[in-house]
């Protein structure tokens, strides 16, 4: 595993002492801050070991090594900011299927039944393949997009 040794300038002390000291910042940004200023090695603080840090901030090892890690790649901004998500998300429901949708919500319900569940409408979505595999969840967001209820 590779090294990372912190050296922050006055300047990155300051600002990093002001977010611990004042203002309203997100959890993730006090625990950088918290991390970078123990770990610095310059001539503006003591240097603290990353297993007192870690039993302190109640952090895991590896997550020391992570911010060290970002600070020396990215810089002080990119170490406290979070990364933007790269997770991309594919939708299951374009407007064809929300069409059907709609077009089996104003159906009769099936027998048994006085009115359409979200988990039946899923259910007979799937029965008439009109998608491979749908939750009800995703119903529900649909149809709360599209301003429908299953109660009118």
């Amino acid at each position: 595993m590779k090294r990372y040794a912190i050296k922050l300038l006055k300047e990155e002390v300051e600002e990093l002492t002001a977010i611990i000291n004042k203002g309203s910042h997100s959890s993730h940004t006090f625990r950088t801050a918290y991390v970078l200023l123990n770990c610095d090695e310059g001539e503006y603080s003591a240097k603290v070991t990353n297993e007192q840090i870690s039993k302190v901030l109640k952090i895991g090892m590896r997550t020391i090594d992570r911010v060290k890690k970002r600070f020396i790649e990215e810089g002080l901004e990119g170490a406290l900011q979070r990364k933007p998500s790269s997770r991309v998300y594919e939708k299951k429901i374009d407007g064809d299927v929300e069409a059907k949708l709609v077009k089996l919500c104003c159906s009769e319900p099936p027998a048994g039944h006085a009115k359409w569940s979200l988990r039946l409408l899923a259910d007979k979505m799937v029965e008439l393949e009109y998608v491979e595999s749908i939750s009800y969840v995703a119903v529900r967001n649909t149809l709360k997009k599209m301003n429908l209820s299953l109660g009118k």
